[in-house]
């Protein structure tokens, strides 16, 4: 995968849009701000609107990495938990049979007594420190019938198991304490983040509000304008494409063509044109994340009643029958790696260095993805957050 990853795109990377609908005013672009006289630091000492705005973005930023972080340790605590429960499990049931075994010995020690055996070796053995310190002495053996032989067996080999799962089964406990652990460090975080952030915003005036919201209008018009161009883009390389294949197929006709085609087999033409089966599959997942908008955006959630970034992309291509891993950084390895230009619809859009989140491309420079922490699920511009954003272009399937 990393051998296909598309170069980073150079240049300043503009700050994004990551606040609560109550002030999403205050996420706006720090070069727009710059322009203005508004973004001087104020006399009474409080921070600049720039510093506000870049504050905000940094603590949401950061919020939604260790949101990523929160669900791979809420995944490996689930499935440590089941290893845990299945370990338990399995310790009962052999220690049952373990019982079982010492209950058989025991009927042997019984009957010795009864024929007034001289010394009774079966209890003498169940009363041993460990059954090879009793079989160095080589006397029980000499006298065991068959079936007492196979019941002193069974009672080692049980003994041994048992002990070795019950050994197995500490380790995990251990192993899923530290999960919890982690998982309670990640919760404070992206909890500390959200409350630093949302009182940041409080503080904001009235005044201070509108004047971001019509920046941030500004930037939401640049990031449009940004989709439609990427959108002429590939429709137009979609009508060189095509026409490429009927003037192979022409050619193919009268017996005129190599047969080399489009599909060099080099790769550097087929992830702009996946097959008919991806087209399939993408569409549902398509079909399934735009029956998503409107839903909040809640950290950690998965559905069906609200969503983060990789939970819906996760659940989204679930409804096509393809199984994607929970967080962010495992579904990037998820697929192969193309181009911004040679995005399709289905496939997922990353961003940030921390790959802190994710969109489902729907086309034309758009996508369907949950933004942040009290916003809504709904389409956008992949530039919502400026060009340099965008990470990496996955297609899963």
């Amino acid at each position: 995968m990393a051998s296909h990853r598309k170069p980073r795109p150079t240049g300043t990377r503009v700050a994004g849009i990551r606040t609560p609908a109550l002030a999403t005013a205050a996420l706006t672009s720090v070069a727009l701000l710059s322009q203005t006289a508004d973004a001087t630091p104020s006399d009474d000492g409080r921070p600049s609107l720039e510093e506000v705005e870049k504050k905000v973005d940094d603590l949401y930023r950061q919020a939604g990495s260790a949101t990523e972080k929160y669900n791979a340790a809420k995944e490996k605590t689930a499935k440590q938990r089941k290893r845990v429960d299945r370990l338990l499990d399995d310790v009962a049931q052999r220690t049952q049979k373990l019982n079982e075994a010492r209950e058989e010995l025991g009927s042997f020690a019984s009957a010795q007594y009864r024929t007034g055996a001289a010394i009774p070796e079966t209890a003498t053995f169940l009363l041993a420190d460990s059954p090879q310190d009793y079989f160095d002495q080589n006397q029980l053996m000499s006298r065991l019938t068959g079936r007492q032989k196979d019941a002193v067996d069974d009672y080692v080999t049980q003994q041994s198991e048992t002990m070795k799962k019950r050994r197995e089964a500490t380790e995990s406990l251990e192993t899923l304490t530290e999960s919890q652990k982690d998982l309670k460090t990640a919760k404070a975080t992206v909890q500390k983040k959200l409350a630093t952030a949302r009182e940041l915003l409080s503080e904001l005036t009235a005044e201070e509000k509108a004047r971001l919201a019509a920046i941030e209008k500004k930037k939401q018009q640049e990031a449009a304008r940004k989709a439609a161009e990427l959108a002429k883009q590939q429709e137009a390389a979609e009508r060189e494409r095509q026409e490429r294949e009927r003037e192979e197929a022409a050619r193919q006709e009268s017996g005129a063509g190599s047969g080399t085609g489009t599909d060099t087999g080099t790769g550097t033409t087929e992830p702009s044109a996946p097959d008919a089966s991806y087209g399939t599959k993408a569409e549902k997942a398509l079909a399934f994340a735009r029956a998503q908008i409107g839903k909040p955006y809640v950290w950690g959630a998965t559905g069906p009643g609200s969503y983060d970034c990789s939970g819906l992309t996760q659940a989204a291509w679930k409804a096509a029958d393809v199984s994607l891993p929970r967080t962010t950084y495992d579904q990037v390895n998820a697929g192969t790696t193309v181009s911004v230009s040679q995005a399709q619809p289905g496939d997922l859009v990353f961003f940030y260095d921390d790959l802190s989140h994710v969109g489902l491309y729907i086309g034309n420079g758009m996508m369907i993805h949950a933004p942040k922490p009290g916003a809504y699920v709904r389409e956008e511009s992949i530039y919502y957050d400026g060009e340099g954003s965008i990470h990496s272009v996955v297609r899963p399937a």
